[in-house]
C-alpha cells in the first residue's frame, strides 16, 4: 500500500471553543480528530491553564486538502477576530487514505 497525500490540519484555541471547533470539523466532513490540553504563550498573553476560563486546547485532524483549506477559511471568518486561537496546515504522508 503506498502512502496518501493529506493535510493534517492544526488548531490551538481557548478550550471553551472545543465543542464547536469538533461541530465545525464534522461540518466538513472530518471523521476523526484529536485534542488534547495544552499550556503556552502567545499574542493574547499566557494561557497557563490554571483554572478553566484560562485553559487551551490542541484539536488535530487528517483529511483531505480541500476541506483542509475550507476549515481553515471558516475559522478564519468565524473566530479569529474575538478569540485566542491559530490554525496551521501541515503536509502529511498516510497509509490507509481512504480513512481521511
Amino acid at each position: 500500500m503506498s502512502p496518501s497525500q493529506r493535510k493534517l490540519i492544526t488548531i490551538i484555541a481557548e478550550s471553551a471553543l472545543e465543542s464547536m471547533l469538533v461541530r465545525d470539523l464534522k461540518r466538513f466532513g472530518v471523521t476523526g480528530y484529536t485534542v488534547c490540553d495544552v499550556r503556552g504563550e502567545g499574542a493574547r498573553g499566557k494561557r497557563k491553564g490554571d483554572w478553566d476560563q484560562n485553559r487551551s486546547i490542541c484539536l488535530t485532524s487528517i483529511c483531505q486538502s480541500a476541506s483542509a483549506h475550507a476549515i481553515l477559511e471558516h475559522l478564519a471568518q468565524t473566530y479569529f477576530e474575538d478569540y485566542a486561537i491559530i490554525a496551521y496546515l501541515s503536509d502529511v504522508e498516510v497509509h490507509r487514505g481512504n480513512k481521511f
